[in-house]
């Protein structure tokens, strides 16, 4: 090799161009520049734009392939999610690439349902994650993934609870008999906000038997926010607390509120 060749074999090569060696996925030439906030614009559109064909079903499928190729296309949408992790200016290219990548990442089908199952774990936000999902399953196994989202959250004080509270705000647009069960602990969660949205959710179920854990939540509740919540739902809702839990609302109900004969929550006209 002459000194040119030296000099050539070491320069740097085009973003994204990279070659590789061994057994190297041909995924990682691209994912760096696809989720650097750094990178060219054209740079980061051209790879994303390589990542979306690597995601998508190959042409000329090859069952001795299948794997390897399976691992390839969920490798290019895990790369492609880390695009949901920053933002750039102006705004308008922002959600043009965001956008971009919601569609690449639709081509992979169901088969980009477990990286972003793996990214929601360790996500900021979840809007984009979540609009993907819905896109690929129908309503019952989207609200299955919603609540398995939701599941590893506690109700302990946390610096950061955005995805949680994502979640619980999504899970109001929707009704299921599962939805209750997971929701119902973060009424006593530490967040005033979480608290909040759980009992938006759970009214929103329209199961009257939620009665009793909603009434139980106004007992040491020091937010107005949250009890107006609740003795709105159960006033407009004409719920029935049942006799034993009676004497607790009474105790807790904000001024203007009162629980007539039949056990039904009442707002004083204003």
């Amino acid at each position: 090799m002459g000194l040119f060749d030296r000099f050539k074999s070491s320069s740097p090569s085009k973003p994204g161009k990279k070659e590789t060696t061994g057994k190297a996925s041909p995924v990682a030439r691209w994912a760096e520049v696809a989720g650097n906030k750094r990178a060219q614009n054209y740079d980061r559109q051209e790879a994303m734009d390589e990542l979306e064909e690597l995601a998508s079903p190959p042409a000329k499928p090859d069952p001795e392939r299948a794997e390897e190729q399976e691992r390839i296309r969920g490798e290019a949408v895990t790369a492609l999610l880390k695009r949901f992790t920053f933002t750039i200016d102006p705004s308008i290219t922002d959600q043009m690439e965001k956008e971009k990548a919601f569609s690449a990442i639709g081509k992979a089908g169901r088969l980009a349902l477990e990286p972003i199952r793996a990214f929601a774990t360790k996500a900021e936000s979840l809007s984009w994650p979540l609009r993907i999902v819905r896109s690929l399953v129908d309503e019952e196994e989207f609200v299955g993934e919603l609540l398995a989202m939701l599941e590893p959250w506690d109700t302990e004080y946390a610096r950061f609870i955005d995805p949680k509270i994502q979640l619980l705000v999504e899970l109001e647009a929707h009704k299921d008999a599962r939805i209750r069960e997971v929701v119902e602990p973060f009424l006593a969660d530490m967040n005033e906000t979480a608290r909040f949205h759980a009992a938006a959710t759970t009214l929103a179920q329209e199961d009257e038997t939620a009665a009793v854990p909603l009434i139980r939540a106004l007992d040491g509740e020091e937010s107005f926010r949250v009890k107006n919540k609740i003795v709105d739902g159960l006033a407009t809702r004409g719920w029935v607390i049942p006799e034993e839990e009676r004497d607790v609302a009474r105790k807790n109900l904000p001024p203007g509120s009162s629980i007539d004969g039949e056990g039904r929550v009442t707002k004083r006209q204003v």
